[in-house]
């Protein structure tokens, strides 16, 4: 599933149209929110901005760290929620007590392989989450998906989208023996980020921000706020940012054909 996903080429899309798609798509494993994924994405966001108005980067990630749930889509070939939501854990070491339902992996080849179930398996320590293998889902998909497009979005931004859901580590404190110093500094911004879970409200206010100055549009359709991360009349980001170029993502589709070719610049 990694090989047939990670290769990014199917089709390319602006964050905006990849929000457009999450209208139909629910998280079966998120126990606080029957709605539509968008709407989990602009709270988010929103209550980020509200508590950290200044940190412009981290209302972007809010507003795409479940974008990898696109995997969902029909259009993106329908996978079953199990292939897409719920914890994620590393693999090639043991799996962890604290890792929900740890009783079934007594049935994973891999909990009674020695060169894969010990403290460190295949890895050493402080050799950097980085280097170490995830579960698949929709946060190691949306990770390389900005990380393959080379994104200006900071370190601690790819940190959060690709470890949200590795509660093993931000609630449990399991496996910090593989964090490098960098893994380190990018966990409190992880721990700050609650918001994914404590957001989930049936309401949301639009994000407060300035329109697009007509001199700050280019003809370049990327860089139109409508076309990218804007609500009708409102601007998502806000206009004088620097660390985040939203033009440098593109998002692949599991069907050719399905999604026509949509190229970004």
């Amino acid at each position: 599933m990694r090989e047939e996903y990670g290769n990014l080429d199917k089709v390319e899309m602006s964050i905006w149209e990849c929000c457009e798609l999450l209208n139909d798509v629910v998280d079966e494993s998120d126990p606080d929110l029957d709605e539509p994924q968008i709407e989990h994405l602009l709270q988010t966001a929103e209550a980020i901005r509200k508590d950290y108005p200044d940190e412009d980067w981290l209302h972007l990630t809010g507003l795409i760290h479940d974008l990898g749930k696109v995997l969902l889509h029909p259009s993106f070939g329908g996978l079953p929620q199990w292939a897409v939501v719920g914890d994620t854990y590393p693999v090639g070491c043991a799996f962890d007590k604290s890792i929900v339902h740890h009783k079934y992996f007594e049935e994973n080849p891999d909990y009674h392989n020695p060169a894969y179930n010990t403290k460190y398996g295949v890895y050493s320590e402080g050799c950097g989450l980085n280097n170490v293998m995830m579960s698949w889902g929709h946060d190691d998909y949306m990770y390389l998906v900005a990380k393959e497009n080379k994104t200006t979005l900071p370190s601690a931004a790819l940190f959060i989208i690709r470890y949200h859901s590795f509660y093993a580590l931000h609630r449990s404190g399991s496996y910090k023996q593989l964090m490098n110093g960098e893994d380190v500094e990018n966990l409190e911004w992880l721990e700050i980020f609650k918001y994914d879970m404590d957001s989930n409200h049936s309401t949301y206010s639009p994000f407060p921000y300035p329109d697009f100055y007509p001199q700050e549009q280019s003809s370049d359709r990327c860089r139109k706020g409508e076309a990218i991360l804007s609500l009708p009349h409102r601007k998502v980001l806000p206009s004088k940012t620097k660390m985040v170029n939203p033009c440098s993502f593109s998002l692949a589709t599991s069907i050719p054909g399905q999604l026509g070719s949509k190229t970004v610049n």
